[in-house]
C-alpha cells in the first residue's frame, strides 16, 4: 500500500522527488469478461456466415437503395411502390449489365483458342530469351540443352524400343459404370447455381422488407439499445447512416466513371470486348487495395492475345497506370476527402480480418462492416476504443502529442508537428495552445509526483532546443522607442519551478522579435542574496514567468518588493501560467502581491508590453 504524500501547501516548490507511479492495474473481471464476449462475437460471425452474410448484404443493399426511395417518396409516390419501382430499376440494371456482359463474353469465346495460342507462343518465344540470356552468365547451360537433343538425333535405343513394345502389347480396359439419369445431371449442373441464386433471392427478400419496415426497425433499435439516451441514439444512428450512404453513392459514382473510362480506353486501343473489361474493372475496384489490379490482369491477358507483339499489352497497361492514380489521388479525394473516418492502416487490417472471417466477400464488405464499427466506438462509451484503433482522428491531442514528445526527449518529432501545426496559426498562438499547454500537463504530472527534477530538466532543455529552431518563425515587430529597444529594458525573470525557464525563454523569443531589448535570467540571480549583484539601469519591464504557482505565495509578494527597490519605477508584470490562478480575477490577492500588471497568456503579455512601448511614445508626443 502507498502511504499518503503530504499536502502541497500554497507557494512551496512542487516535491520534485522519487516517482509516486502507481502500479499498472491488472485486468479485472470486468476486462476478462469484454475479452470472453470478443472470442463469442469472433467465433459467431465465422460459424454464422452462411446466415450472416446474406443479411448483411440485404441492409447494405438497402443503404444503397434508400436515397432512391426517399427521392421517390418525395414525389409523393407511397412507401410500398417507391420500394418496388426502386427494387425493379436495381433488377434492370443489374439485368442490362448481365445482358451485355453475357452477349460479349460469347463473341469472345469463338477467338479464345487463336488467343491461347499467341499467348502461349509468346511465353515460348520469352522463354527462349531468357534462356539465352541466361546461357551468357552460365557456361554450362549450352551444353546441358545440347545433350538430349544429341540423344534425340541419334535416334531411338534399344531400351527404347523394348519399353515402346511392351506399352503396346498392353491391352486397354475401360470401366464402364451406370449412365446418369436426368436427375443426376440437372442436380450435377444446377448445384453451382443455385446455391448464388438461393443467397441473391434472401438479399432481395430481406432487403425489401428493411426497406418498407425502415421507420418501424430504426425505432425498435432505438427502443432496444438507447430509449434511456435518444439524443445519443439518434446521433449515432444518422452517423452510421449518412457516412454509409456517402461511401456508397461515392464509391458507385467514381468506380462507375472509372469502369466508363476504361472501357472506352480499351475500345480506342484496340481490345476485343471493352464493356466487358469496363464493368469488370469498375466492379473490381471495390474490392480495397486489389481491385483495380485484378481488374486490369483479364485486359491485359486478351491484348496479349491479339497482338503478335507487346504494343497493345503495354498499352492496356499504361492505361490502368494512368487512370487509377488519378481516380484514387486526385478524384476521390476531391469528391469526399477522408470522409469514411478510417485511418489506411485500418483499412488494411480490416480487410485483412473479414476476408479471414468472411472470405472474398468479407473483402468487399471490409470498408462498410469497419464504418459501422468506428461509428459504434464514436457513439457508445464502452465501444470507444474502436473508433481510436481504427478511425482517422488523432489519438492524441496536439497538446498531448507534444508533451509525449518533451517526455521522450525527442525534440525533431515536437518540431515536425510545429511545422504542420504552424501552417495555420502564428507562433504565439501555437505557444500558447499547445507548448504552455503541454508544460502545463507536466506541472501537474510533477505535483502529482509521476514527473522527478530529472525529468522536468529534460523537458526543459527539449523545449529550449524547440524554441532555437522556430526562431525564425516569430513575427518581426515595428520599431519601438530607443529606451524600449535598448539592452535590458525587458527583463524575464523564471519563477521558482525548473519548467518556468521553458515559459520565460518562449516569453523572451516573442518580446525579441517584437523588437524590444530583452534578457532572462533565472530565480536564482534574484534571490535575497544576489539580485543586489544585478543592474537594473534601463530596465522598463520586468516579466515574472509563473507555471508552478497555488494561492497567494508569499515568495512571489516578496520578490515583488524585491524588485520594486532594485528596478526602481519599472513595471512589474506577472504572469501566471496555471488555469484558473485566482490571482488573474481576484484584485485583493493581485493588490496582495503588489506587482503593476497580470496576464495568463503569452499573447497577453506581449500586447501588454507593446501597449506600455504606445504609452512612452504617446507621452513623449505630448510633451514634445
Amino acid at each position: 500500500m502507498i502511504a499518503d504524500r503530504e499536502p502541497i501547501l500554497p507557494g512551496s516548490p512542487l516535491p520534485y522527488g522519487p516517482l509516486a507511479v502507481p502500479p499498472a492495474n491488472v485486468p479485472g473481471l470486468r476486462g476478462l469478461l469484454g475479452l470472453a464476449i470478443g472470442v463469442v462475437v469472433i467465433a459467431g460471425l465465422y460459424l454464422g456466415q452462411e446466415v450472416l452474410i446474406p443479411v448483411t448484404l440485404a441492409i447494405l443493399l438497402s443503404f444503397v437503395l434508400s436515397p432512391v426511395v426517399a427521392l421517390l417518396r418525395r414525389l409523393r409516390i407511397p412507401r410500398a411502390p417507391a420500394v418496388l419501382v426502386s427494387v425493379l430499376f436495381a433488377l434492370g440494371v443489374l439485368g442490362g449489365i448481365g445482358t451485355v456482359v453475357g452477349t460479349q463474353v460469347a463473341s469472345l469465346a469463338d477467338e479464345a483458342p487463336a488467343y491461347a495460342r499467341t499467348i502461349e507462343g509468346k511465353i515460348a518465344r520469352a522463354r527462349a530469351y531468357a534462356l539465352e540470356r541466361a546461357a551468357i552468365f552460365t557456361r554450362e547451360a549450352p551444353l546441358r540443352s545440347a545433350e538430349p537433343a544429341a540423344r534425340g538425333a541419334a535416334g531411338p535405343t534399344p531400351v527404347t524400343d523394348a519399353v515402346v513394345s511392351r506399352a503396346r502389347a498392353v491391352t486397354s480396359v475401360r470401366i464402364v459404370g451406370e449412365e446418369p439419369n436426368t436427375l443426376t445431371v440437372a442436380r450435377d449442373v444446377l448445384a453451382p447455381v443455385l446455391a448464388p441464386f438461393e443467397t441473391f433471392v434472401i438479399v432481395l427478400v430481406v432487403a425489401i422488407f428493411i426497406l418498407l419496415q425502415k421507420d418501424d426497425l430504426r425505432d425498435r433499435m432505438i427502443r432496444l439499445f438507447g430509449s434511456s439516451d435518444l439524443h445519443r441514439t439518434t446521433t449515432a444512428m444518422d452517423d452510421a447512416a449518412d457516412r454509409l450512404g456517402r461511401y456508397f453513392l461515392s464509391q458507385l459514382a467514381v468506380n462507375t466513371a472509372f469502369g466508363l473510362v476504361v472501357g472506352i480506353g480499351l475500345w480506342l486501343i484496340g481490345v476485343p470486348v471493352p464493356a466487358v473489361w469496363g464493368i469488370l474493372a469498375g466492379v473490381l475496384r471495390f474490392v480495397p487495395y486489389i481491385g483495380a489490379v485484378l481488374g486490369a490482369v483479364l485486359p491485359i491477358a486478351v491484348a496479349a492475345g491479339v497482338d503478335p507483339g507487346w504494343t497493345m499489352p503495354l498499352m492496356v497497361v499504361a492505361l490502368f497506370l494512368v487512370v487509377e492514380p488519378l481516380v484514387g489521388y486526385v478524384i476521390e479525394p476531391f469528391l469526399y476527402g477522408h470522409s469514411t473516418g478510417l485511418s489506411p492502416l485500418s483499412v488494411i487490417l480490416a480487410a485483412v480480418f473479414w476476408t479471414w472471417i468472411w472470405g472474398p466477400v468479407g473483402l468487399v464488405l471490409s470498408m462498410p462492416l469497419t464504418l459501422c464499427l468506428v461509428v459504434l466506438g464514436r457513439h457508445v462509451p464502452s465501444l470507444e476504443f474502436m473508433e481510436v484503433l481504427l478511425g482517422d482522428r488523432p489519438a492524441l491531442t496536439p497538446v498531448e502529442s507534444f508533451y509525449q514528445r518533451m517526455l521522450a526527449h525527442d525534440p525533431e518529432e515536437a518540431l515536425d508537428q510545429a511545422e504542420l501545426l504552424l501552417a495555420d496559426r502564428s507562433l504565439v498562438d501555437y505557444y500558447d495552445e499547445v507548448a504552455l499547454a503541454g508544460l502545463k500537463l507536466a506541472a501537474f504530472d510533477a505535483q502529482r509526483g509521476v514527473v522527478d527534477r530529472a525529468r522536468a530538466t529534460r523537458i526543459v532543455d527539449s523545449m529550449l532546443a524547440v524554441i532555437h529552431e522556430l526562431d525564425d518563425r516569430a513575427v518581426q515587430g515595428e520599431a519601438l522607442p530607443p529606451e524600449w529597444r535598448a539592452p535590458g529594458a525587458v527583463t524575464c525573470v523564471a519563477g521558482r519551478g525548473v519548467l518556468d525557464d521553458a515559459v520565460t525563454a518562449m516569453l523572451e523569443q516573442l518580446l525579441r522579435h517584437r523588437g524590444f531589448g530583452v534578457r532572462r535570467i533565472t530565480n536564482e540571480e534574484v534571490g535575497r542574496d544576489r539580485i543586489g549583484g544585478l543592474d537594473f539601469t534601463g530596465t522598463r519591464l520586468v516579466c515574472l514567468s509563473y507555471l508552478e504557482l497555488g494561492g497567494t505565495p508569499s515568495h512571489l509578494r516578496f520578490l515583488v518588493r524585491r524588485l520594486r527597490r532594485s528596478a526602481g519605477a519599472a513595471r512589474i508584470m506577472v504572469g501566471l501560467w496555471p488555469e484558473g490562478e485566482a490571482a488573474l480575477t481576484d484584485s485583493q490577492i493581485q493588490q496582495t502581491l503588489g506587482a503593476d500588471l497580470y496576464v495568463g497568456s503569452l499573447r497577453a503579455a506581449v500586447d501588454a508590453g507593446l501597449a506600455l512601448a504606445d504609452e512612452t511614445t504617446i507621452e513623449e508626443r505630448e510633451i514634445a
